[in-house]
């Protein structure tokens, strides 16, 4: 039975890529005028979602977002989420609702089309630098003085051994926030795994859940207390995760 989903995987992962790939081509010239200066972020935002919404639903893929708090859209947040999933990205554009920068890996700009507007929206980083690092606060800083939000996927990645549940979580994120006193909003990506991993013959259509925690408030902390705050927001995540898989 499993050999006659080959062709079907094989399929579904050429026609993520169409996905990917058609909306930008139609949106250019539109995209291009949006990213031309910083001031006009938001609308580049809102083009990406539409971009977001028709790759989740091309895929068959149903978001169902549950709210334990509701996001203030004149204020600045760091949004993070656990990250097992192709479709996080399109995911979290959907979930936040206020307009985000991206931190995320230098490596991406390399895509083709993608790429492009990746390396000029996003706040693009080198793990392997510490200039590269620091060089994150700078840029973060002047993106939330433009009253915009923050978004990274603290695991710093996508876990090699796909058994893990949730990868320990890197500071940065947590650094950031308390630096600029920002709240942290975790989600729980609780289906990205199953329906679109990272395991190229694996997935399918079908539901896509999202649980927005009550925020973390970082006032009055100090960078002494990201570790604690870190593993305070992995612990909601995780036991989001282990609770949902359960059922």
């Amino acid at each position: 039975m499993k050999l006659l989903k080959y062709p079907f995987w094989i399929l579904y992962r050429i026609w993520f890529y169409i996905l990917v790939t058609l909306p930008i081509l139609l949106l250019f010239p539109f995209l291009v005028l949006s990213i031309l200066r910083e001031s006009w972020y938001p609308y580049f935002f809102r083009l990406a979602q539409l971009w977001a919404k028709i790759i989740l639903a091309g895929m068959g893929f149903r978001w169902v977002i549950k709210r334990e708090e509701p996001i203030d859209p004149y204020k600045s947040y760091m949004f993070i989420a656990n990250h097992t999933s192709m479709a996080d990205i399109m995911l979290m554009l959907i979930s936040a609702k206020n307009p985000f920068v991206f931190v995320g890996k230098a490596e991406l700009a390399k895509i083709p089309i993608f790429g492009f507007f990746y390396k000029r929206t996003c706040i693009l980083v080198d793990r392997g630098s510490e200039k590269s690092r620091r060089a994150v606060f700078l840029r973060a800083q002047k993106r939330l003085k433009q009253g915009l939000s923050i978004c990274i996927f603290p695991e710093g990645g996508v876990p090699d051994d796909t058994s893990t549940v949730l990868d320990e979580f890197k500071d940065g994120a947590f650094r950031l926030a308390i630096n600029h006193q920002i709240p942290i909003v975790p989600m729980t990506f609780i289906d990205n795994k199953e329906r679109f991993s990272y395991v190229f013959f694996s997935g399918g259509p079908g539901k896509m859940r999202v649980k927005i925690h009550k925020f973390l408030s970082t006032e009055g902390l100090t960078s002494k207390d990201a570790k604690a705050l870190n593993n305070k927001a992995r612990s909601i995540i995780l036991q989001q995760l282990l609770e949902a898989h359960k059922n």
